[in-house]
């Protein structure tokens, strides 16, 4: 009776350590096959990510990403902080210019004599047609019939408007309105027949106005425009347009 219920009691042991052996196995090899699933996920994210970082277009935007990185990254911020004080300060000096500096018997003193030779010679220029002075007849007409008779007057508007669109661009104040204002300037300068520096400050204008939330996030339009960066209590209209934004749209994997 000892050997033979020893071995009748031994016999259930080997299917037992058989099976638990089997579930330890089948165990081991889901979490082997599940971290092969993550890092397989991983990587394909690490790939996806390499390769949307060499594409030219934000796939959550759909903007070109260096307009994301001018208009919406927080560092570009201090280069329009430059690109403002430096505009700005061109601006104040020539309205300086034209009330207290060199100019000033000209414009501020000189009853518009610098507005009028100004006008009076873009309307002589396009009617001799050298190339000089206004190039188109509407233009000439308007400084003609305008321009010249009211340059008392219009003299002190430039004058003071010049410092004044320095001022708000140095202390970020409405900077795409003055941005715009300082382009409508330059304009009136080159449709008379004057280049200069009108040029290059057209294009730094036009930049301004297209960076309008991110140039002036530096200055007076942090506190003076609210969180949407609308104007208080500017209406619906001017809320929905501003603060719309575009539609996330997935990657295709």
């Amino acid at each position: 009776m000892g050997p033979d219920s020893n071995m009748q009691g031994a016999e259930p042991v080997a299917p037992l350590r058989h099976q638990r052996f089997g579930e330890a196995a089948s165990r081991s090899s889901s979490v082997v096959s599940r971290w092969r699933q993550r890092r397989r996920s991983r990587t394909d994210e690490a790939g996806d990510r390499a390769v949307t970082a060499w594409t030219l277009v934000d796939t959550r935007t759909q903007n070109l990403r260096l307009t994301n990185w001018l208009y919406r990254s927080p560092e570009t911020r201090f280069l329009w902080l430059i690109v403002r004080v430096w505009l700005g300060y061109q601006w104040v000096n020539a309205g300086y210019q034209k009330i207290w500096g060199s100019e000033r018997a000209l414009f501020w003193f000189g009853g518009g004599a610098g507005v009028k030779g100004f006008a009076s010679a873009g309307v002589a220029g396009s009617a001799a047609g050298a190339g000089s002075g206004a190039s188109y007849g509407w233009w000439a007409a308007f400084l003609h019939n305008f321009v010249v008779p009211n340059a008392f007057w219009i003299a002190k508007l430039i004058s003071i408007g010049e410092i004044l669109v320095g001022v708000a661009l140095i202390l970020g104040l409405f900077t795409g309105a003055t941005a715009f204002v300082g382009l409508l300037l330059n304009l009136t300068y080159m449709f008379t027949g004057s280049a200069g520096v009108n040029p290059m400050f057209m294009i730094l204008e036009i930049l301004l106005i297209l960076a309008w939330r991110n140039a002036g996030a530096i200055g007076l339009d942090k506190i003076i425009l609210r969180e949407r960066w609308t104007p208080y209590r500017a209406g619906r209209l001017v809320a929905r347009i501003t603060s719309r934004r575009r539609p996330v749209v997935a990657p295709v994997g």
